[in-house]
């Protein structure tokens, strides 16, 4: 039975809290005790994340004002299905990181890394548990300043990436910022449910989204606006691109979808905003496929893969907004299936990047021309990379399989097959670029020597095969996911 209403929104600020003196025990205990303090953290997080699913499964949203302050004055905590299940996501990945860090210090550049990681991790949840706008601008700063010193954990050759993505990523901030004064200037507050309801369609409001949409779109990468994610993903150390792709974008993506969830059926611009995001979004599906084909670098092929990832998860933009054919049946299957292949992707993402971490470490290089035979010396890790890319191209029984389905179910019902075009073509090319990586794996060694480096311990290619693997276990009982996201889709206004 879950806990008292009460009882869970007490809860809440747990998410954001514990991580937070984690991070801080972290930086002061010695090198050695990080990765048991760390564990330990995310372990006690996920614990609370699982009492917050079950509250919210039965009971439905959950909404905590801190210090007992109230809006517009106060700071508001929110917890839905999709926010829920963005937690469960981000412990699990968390918690295969830490423990392939753990083992395998060579896959995090730095002792800095796991109070870097937890203060990323603070960002995180707190932008998928923030009620408003100025909590997630705080929030959002707070995620580029550890996420750009994580990618400088890389070495030298990372400085130009990390700097690229800094440069990115506050400008994206700067965007964001000027919309939430365009906000609070016309209706007096920034919490996300009371401005939706007091903003009046016009210049004002048309403008903040329009910022808002360029703000987000630079730091998710959506293409044309992607130039920093190929070179910063695959120059961090490997557990930090596990990160970066898994949960990082997430964040700046939630925070896309919250405000067209809160404002989409208000302002007349907003669909037209919507297909023009979701326009970008295809045209990045296609060029990161076809860009990802041609790299043959292990870690630049999966980065290119984000690239096309992020233009399915915006083409839930146009799909969530209650108006228009198919009603909110359509809306919700929309909703739905993003927030499922948003979870798919990161658990595929985080698998890949640790697989393909532990085979640099072994082979000394990434270059897919070097891995023949890895299948028979490390099979975990190339058993890794090719679940995952069964994930990411959307066959059964994997999770995202899922999403694309109730994605293409929201566009036949809408009437738009254009977007089911760019399903099936964009599932074509990862597929394609997936067997590039496959065929390079499986290839027969003949006569190239052995990896010269001894392989990372075992611990890493399990976390990777376990994060593959529960793609596929949660593919085939997809339900009560689908059922917790569903209950409270955000139609016709603000949650």
């Amino acid at each position: 039975m879950p806990p008292a209403p009460a009882a869970l929104a007490a809860l809440v600020p747990l998410v954001v809290f514990v991580p937070l003196v984690a991070a801080v025990v972290c930086a002061m205990v010695p090198v050695r005790a990080r990765g048991t303090v760390a564990i330990a953290a995310t372990l006690a997080g996920g614990v609370v994340v699982g009492v917050l699913w079950a509250g919210v499964a039965a009971s439905g949203i959950v909404r905590v004002e801190l210090a007992g302050w109230a809006a517009p004055l106060g700071i508001a905590l929110q917890v839905d299905g999709a926010s829920v299940a963005m937690l469960a996501l981000t412990h699990v990945v968390l918690l295969a990181v830490f423990a392939a860090a753990a083992a395998e210090p060579r896959l995090t550049g730095s002792e800095a890394f796991w109070p870097l990681v937890l203060f990323a991790a603070v960002a995180i949840s707190g932008v998928f548990v923030a009620a408003d706008m100025f909590s997630v601008y705080v929030l959002l700063e707070l995620l580029t300043l550890a996420a750009v010193a994580l990618v400088a954990l890389g070495g030298r050759g990372a400085s130009a990436a990390a700097l690229r993505y800094l440069f990115v990523a506050v400008t994206g901030s700067l965007f964001y910022l000027l919309a939430v004064a365009l906000v609070y200037g016309e209706t007096g507050t920034l919490d996300l449910t009371l401005a939706a309801d007091r903003l009046t369609d016009g210049p004002v409001a048309a403008a903040a989204l329009a910022l808002v949409t360029v703000g987000m779109a630079a730091k998710i990468a959506l293409f044309p606006l992607h130039s920093w994610l190929p070179v910063a993903h695959p120059a961090a150390p490997a557990a930090v691109s596990a990160l970066l792709s898994a949960l990082v974008i997430k964040a700046s993506l939630f925070v896309l979808w919250r405000v067209y969830a809160a404002v989409g059926t208000a302002i007349d611009l907003a669909p037209v905003f919507a297909i023009a995001t979701a326009a970008a979004g295809a045209a990045g599906v296609l060029w990161g496929g076809v860009m990802a084909l041609r790299r043959d670098r292990l870690k630049t092929v999966i980065a290119y893969s984000t690239v096309a990832q992020v233009g399915y998860l915006v083409l839930i933009l146009p799909l969530m907004l209650a108006d228009g054919p198919g009603g909110e049946g359509a809306a919700v299957a929309g909703w739905s299936g993003g927030v499922v292949l948003a979870i798919a992707h990161g658990l595929a993402k985080a698998a890949m990047f640790l697989a393909a971490g532990a085979l640099v470490v072994a082979y000394g290089s990434d270059k897919l021309s070097g891995l023949r035979g890895a299948h028979a010396r490390m099979p975990l890790a190339a058993a890794t990379i090719s679940i995952a890319g069964v994930s990411l191209a959307g066959l059964p029984p994997t999770l995202a399989f899922a999403g694309k389905w109730q994605l293409l179910e929201s566009s036949l019902a809408r009437g738009a097959w254009w977007w089911v075009a760019v399903l099936l073509v964009g599932g074509l090319l990862t597929f394609a670029y997936v067997a590039t990586m496959i065929r390079a794996m499986f290839a027969p060694p003949g006569e190239d020597p052995a990896p010269p480096h001894a392989p990372p311990r075992r611990t890493v290619s399990v976390a990777a095969f376990s994060l593959a693997a529960a793609s596929v276990v949660v593919g085939i009982f997809p339900a009560p996911l689908v059922a917790l996201i569903e209950a409270a889709a955000p139609l016709g206004g603000a949650l």
